[in-house]
């Protein structure tokens, strides 16, 4: 495994992080060995959030973890508060909230302390100024180490770039993707800021799945792009592979979070930097497949 630092931190984070969203639900035996797996295999990074699952996938995260918690980076994520029926959440980015919301998700991760706590979303309408002084409060008080934002709104990345001492962004990037190339990486990267990269898949049409469409590409042009990507599958390297290492060549990038459920995509997720990377005209022709796409809104 290979590892970056993140932004300009201290942090060294493995190249690809375990998105465990995608775990089953209920199966600990099963999600603690594959974590416990992924550990062993040199992933280092886990990234989790209150809102999955309604906290049941943070109690998973930590149960596995528990026994190397010093050896492994935990990030979840806040703001989303869900409502009694258990079914439905409200976006709730207060102070109050995050202060409050943070021991539930201690608890359940059964830490002291969070390494990257993370807003989990934004709009240009919050009290920012009031979210960043939460996220400060809980850095004095040892609960998190750093904090950062997961959105792809650039009107909203750029107030905290502004405003904040954010670690890192987690946003959507990979081939049928590409908008944060114009609007967001050139901040981050001359702010010294990490990117987390999650959706380098496209929800599998890069592997393959099909669909009629993604975000605003045709099928035609997915079809393109899939092709594309599998016509890269050479020297061992699967289209998951070439996908994760697609969005990883971006300098700004520093680690590819990826969902992962089963044994096979844990050792497809590794192999993305084990195997050799893309070179700089492999991944020139693979990004010419089909048209940069721009941001439309929040912009």
């Amino acid at each position: 495994m290979t590892y970056q630092i993140l932004g300009k931190l201290d942090l060294a984070i493995s190249k690809v992080g375990f998105g465990c969203m995608s775990l089953q639900k209920n199966y600990y035996a099963e999600n603690e060995k594959l974590l416990l797996r992924a550990f062993e295999k040199g992933i280092n990074f886990f990234d989790t959030a209150d809102l999955y699952d309604n906290g049941e996938n943070e109690i998973t995260l930590g149960r596995a973890l528990k026994s190397i918690r010093e050896r492994v980076i935990v990030s979840t994520k806040v703001g989303n508060q869900m409502r009694p029926d258990g079914k439905s959440w409200d976006w709730n980015p207060t102070k109050n909230y995050i202060l409050s919301e943070v021991n539930e998700s201690l608890k359940r991760l059964q830490t002291d302390y969070i390494d990257l706590y993370q807003l989990h979303g934004g709009t240009i309408g919050d009290p920012i100024d009031e979210t960043i002084e939460a996220f400060e409060i809980l850095k004095q008080q040892g609960k998190i180490r750093f904090y950062g934002i997961s959105s792809i709104r650039p009107n909203v990345i750029r107030e905290y770039v502004k405003r904040s001492d954010i670690a890192s962004v987690m946003m959507q990037y990979s081939l049928l993707d590409r908008r944060p190339e114009q609007t967001c990486f050139p901040l981050l990267q001359e702010n010294s800021i990490g990117v987390l990269v999650r959706g380098s898949l496209a929800k599998g049409i890069l592997t393959g799945k099909s669909a009629d469409n993604y975000l605003d590409y045709n099928q035609l042009e997915i079809n393109k792009a899939a092709d594309r990507i599998r016509e890269f599958s050479t020297n061992d390297r699967t289209p998951a592979q070439i996908a994760i290492q697609f969005a990883l060549h971006h300098p700004v990038v520093t680690s590819a979070v990826v969902g992962i459920r089963t044994e096979e995509q844990l050792d497809d997720a590794i192999g993305a930097v084990e195997k050799p990377m893309l070179t700089e005209e492999e991944r020139s022709q693979i990004a010419q497949t089909v048209p940069v796409n721009y941001y439309t809104e929040h912009l």
